[in-house]
């Protein structure tokens, strides 16, 4: 073993990787001269439509202007509610051209969980699917006392479909709508009718060190999300880190992702993107496996991006066989996160799909801009490892009792130090004192070993936390929600292996009734409807499992490793 220093793992760097300055200009500008740039390229296609960046650009000047002519003032929030579609990435370009922050949200939250967020972060607009609002926002509206702006849209009209392949995805559900409407004390203004705005942005002056890009949200074991304060600065340093490490050249890419843009590894293959005037092939839907495959035929994507369940899917689907030899060689590298890869899917993987040396697993958060360890792009890469810290990332091990640094081969906490950290959580001081450290090292709460050559494997994690199809599900808040059922009494949240998705886990609940009520289906099927209501759809357990007893440690803690290992 030997002492882990920087020299070790910067040996193990593609020859072509260095550190580099970073631009001292906002995000929105950044973004839009790189579509003014290219403007015949495309910069995505969303189903049978494809959208060049010169169309894109003029679409993001007309969100931003209609932001600035609406109130939005240099730092307010726009939260935007929408799977990968065009419109994502209209409002997110649009809003940091106004001098807006930025916040994903997650369509699938329930509407406790979309109030708590739109709250906790004062968002001054939303955009959201008019399924969206009508049967979820628009019923919490009076409860949102900060929140000036509703844009609805729909997801076909970025589409390029007919209206009768509309009006039959509508019947079908296959596309989701909703009724839009006014509401008393509030702005409701569609899309489209958005983009009939004439393009007038007026100049915002950001400081990239201090203003704010992005809100990012992110739960924590408290159970009660935080927004991740992300400036310029922060997202100036992870794209020209990234874009390097990658060795990319403007205007040549072609990226395929299922990532959703409201999470940050999806925010990031978006942007970056962008930001080397890339092409972007959008999935709206990753579940459907069949049309993944044919836009990996029809678009020939040289980077695919997504985590390894959605990968596992790919590689057993019997329209596997539809993607051509040449199709599968165009594909560089295969970019996966948010959840581990096992060693002998990757295995699996690159035998089926011509990968061999293509997998690039990379790990960071969202309090990371989110990458900070990646495999090389080029050189070799270590299955079961998450790779080398990336340029001008600081990083540590130490030992969890005596906060020592360990050394190679022995396992410690992931300390984080750089230009891509978080200054801190969105009005959470305490939050922030905990994890960030006064001398700006960020605890990672993931347990790693690092080897002689500067590879990393995560052999563990300190938080309390599920990865179920590469969402965390944090099994404090969902003991949280359940606890408050009438019958229960006590519960405990554990991961279980998935068996049919190798790499993510299913929610099992173990519950505690109070001592007069029995365990009958009516009472289970009423904890499943509470469940439903209160519940993202990743986070509601799979199976519930009733006992007498939840087995304790001494100070009345429930023992969850007993549960596991049962």
């Amino acid at each position: 073993m030997t002492k882990i220093t920087p020299e070790l793992w910067m040996k193990s760097w593609d020859g072509h990787v260095k550190t580099e300055s970073y631009p001292k200009e906002s995000l929105g500008v950044l973004f839009t001269r790189e579509m003014a740039k290219f403007p015949e390229n495309v910069a995505c296609w969303m189903m049978e439509r494809e959208i060049t960046y010169g169309e894109l650009l003029a679409d993001v000047e007309k969100f931003a202007t209609f932001l600035q002519e609406n109130g939005l003032k240099k730092g307010d929030v726009v939260a935007i509610s929408l799977p990968n579609c065009p419109q994502y990435i209209i409002a997110h370009v649009g809003t940091l051209l106004a001098g807006g922050v930025a916040s994903g949200l997650n369509p699938l939250l329930s509407a406790k969980e979309v109030v708590y967020q739109l709250n906790d972060s004062n968002a001054k607009v939303v955009v959201t699917l008019d399924a969206v609002y009508e049967k979820v926002l628009a019923k919490k509206l009076d409860g949102i006392p900060n929140l000036d702006i509703v844009i609805p849209t729909n997801i076909s009209e970025y589409m390029g479909l007919s209206k009768l392949k509309v009006f039959l995805g509508k019947k079908v559900g296959k596309i989701p709508h909703g009724k839009i409407f006014d509401w008393p004390g509030k702005k409701v203004a569609k899309f489209s009718d958005v983009m009939s705005t004439t393009a007038n942005v007026k100049p915002v002056s950001i400081d990239v060190e201090m203003d704010l890009a992005c809100l990012q949200y992110t739960g924590g074991t408290t159970g009660f999300p935080k927004g991740t304060e992300l400036t310029h600065a922060n997202l100036n340093a992870m794209y020209t880190i990234f874009a390097n490490w990658l060795k990319l050249e403007p205007g040549t890419t072609r990226t395929l992702s299922a990532f959703p843009m409201f999470h940050s590894a999806g925010l990031t293959v978006m942007s970056e993107s962008i930001w080397l005037a890339g092409s972007q092939i959008l999935i709206a839907n990753p579940r459907d496996i069949a049309q993944v495959i044919k836009e990996i035929t029809n678009r020939r994507p040289t980077i695919v991006a997504n985590v390894p369940t959605l990968f596992g899917m790919i590689m057993n689907h019997p329209n596997l066989q539809e993607i051509p030899d040449e199709v599968l060689d165009n594909i560089r590298v295969y970019i996966s996160g948010a959840a581990p890869f096992p060693a002998e899917m990757i295995r699996d993987f690159e035998s089926k799909m011509k990968a061999t040396n293509k997998v690039m697993e990379l790990y960071g958060m969202t309090e990371t801009s989110p990458v900070c360890v990646s495999n090389p792009f080029l050189g070799k890469k270590k299955i079961g490892t998450v790779g080398l810290p990336l340029p001008d990332v600081e990083l540590k091990l130490i030992n969890l009792e005596s906060g020592e640094v360990v050394e190679t081969g022995e396992p410690g906490e992931i300390l984080v130090r750089g230009p891509i950290v978080t200054r801190g959580y969105y009005n959470k001081p305490e939050a922030t004192a905990d994890t960030i450290e006064s001398d700006g090292w960020l605890h990672t709460g993931d347990v790693g070993v690092m080897d002689e050559e500067g590879y990393i494997q995560i052999v563990d994690r300190v938080k309390d936390m599920l990865i179920v199809s590469g969402y965390k599900v944090y099994s404090v808040h969902v003991e949280d929600v359940l606890t408050k059922h009438p019958d229960i009494a006590m519960v405990a949240i554990v991961g279980m292996d998935d068996p049919n998705r190798p790499g993510s886990e299913i929610v099992h609940a173990y519950v505690q009734l109070k001592s007069e009520v029995e365990a009958t289906e009516s009472v289970k099927e009423s904890i499943k409807q509470y469940a439903e209501e209160n519940l993202s759809k990743y986070e509601k357990p799979r199976v519930y499992e009733f006992r007498e007893e939840l087995p304790l440690t001494t100070v009345g803690k429930v023992l969850k490793r007993a549960l596991k290992n049962k």
